[in-house]
């Protein structure tokens, strides 16, 4: 039973890629929203929402193709604190609720809010009566920025649902830091159920990802040896925008070129290079730069792990109307 599930969902997110490739053989070049308007009485529910979320990716990601590294990053840090349940999407009520999209880890840094916020629009729009929850948009969007900038689309099941709070002390003890070392990574990642083999897979993801110079100029965070090689203009303020690639050849690619980097001492973050540092991962760095269809083969089995986290005992959990609120007017139970 759930390895068919786990085949029509594959196969209802392949049909969603092909409606969403369409435009670029429709001689009109319609927008793609129009075109899922026109076939949305033929789409079951699950692919009208595998397409109207798949439509503001592309959309978001030929407009930066960078959006999609961060789509991908905005859903490992909602999963990785207290499971896979929005609560990253919470807004902050001053003076009475502080979430995790203030949280130092994710503050000023995690973004794509806003691509989340559109889905959610357009599956109203366009698949009348669906009920979706902002956990399986995040999952969703993950899925297709991994398969548009090159990897390999992988099934979602739906039926997550959002949380009505947020931990933000969670994002700062449960994340990833770039100043980790191997076995605080090890320790963190094994706490999500997640072996070490899995943890090189899913940081396979910086291929396709960027540093801040604020981050990099703080010597904690930056590998050792790149230090002298970086072109940030050290020190920068906190509002410094600029960024550096995390893949030195290939940064807007889903490929193996990370793992070439750690091979050559030539990791950026701290976090990323010391995973030469022990046999069982420099092991599996190798493996993945060899075998580079292994390595997404591997990776999308991780994130589909990863993506099963559930959110924690006896958290009171909806499905909001509004991605970055909880539905009513009362947080008393957050």
């Amino acid at each position: 039973m759930a390895l068919g599930a786990t085949h029509l969902s594959l196969a209802l997110c392949l049909m969603a890629l092909i409606v969403l490739v369409k435009a670029n053989f429709d001689g009109k070049k319609e927008p793609i929203n129009n075109i899922l308007e026109q076939n949305s009485e033929m789409l079951t529910q699950d692919f009208c929402i595998f397409a109207a979320v798949g439509s503001v990716v592309a959309e978001a990601i030929a407009r930066e193709r960078r959006m999609g590294a961060s789509l991908i990053r905005l859903f490992f840090h909602d999963c990785f604190v207290d499971g896979c349940d929005a609560g990253i999407l919470l807004d902050d009520i001053p003076g009475r609720f502080q979430g995790e999209k203030t949280s130092p880890p994710n503050n000023n840094s995690v973004r794509g809010f806003q691509v989340i916020d559109q889905a959610k629009q357009r599956i109203k729009t366009m698949c009348p009566g669906a009920a979706v929850s902002c956990a399986d948009i995040l999952a969703l969007a993950a899925r297709d920025s991994v398969a548009m900038l090159g990897g390999i689309p992988y099934p979602v099941s739906l039926g997550r649902r959002d949380a009505r709070t947020a931990n933000f002390t969670g994002a700062l003890t449960q994340l990833p830091a770039p100043f980790d070392n191997l076995n605080v990574q090890l320790k963190k990642f094994s706490d999500k159920g997640m072996s070490a083999r899995e943890m090189v897979a899913l940081v396979g993801s910086h291929t396709v990802g960027f540093a801040r110079c604020v981050t990099l100029c703080d010597d904690r965070n930056i590998n050792p040896a790149m230090k002298s090689t970086l072109k940030c203009g050290c020190p920068v303020s906190n509002n410094n925008t600029n960024l550096v690639p995390l893949d030195l050849v290939t940064p807007n690619i889903f490929d193996k070129f990370y793992y070439e980097d750690l091979i050559r001492n030539q990791g950026l973050l701290f976090s990323d290079q010391v995973l030469m540092g022990s046999t069982a991962t420099a092991n599996v760095v190798r493996t993945y730069n060899s075998n580079p269809a292994l390595f997404l083969r591997e990776f999308n089995d991780a994130m589909i792990k990863m993506g099963n986290l559930p959110p924690s005992r006896g958290v009171q959990l909806e499905i909001r109307n509004v991605c970055s609120k909880v539905n009513g007017n009362s947080i008393a139970d957050m």
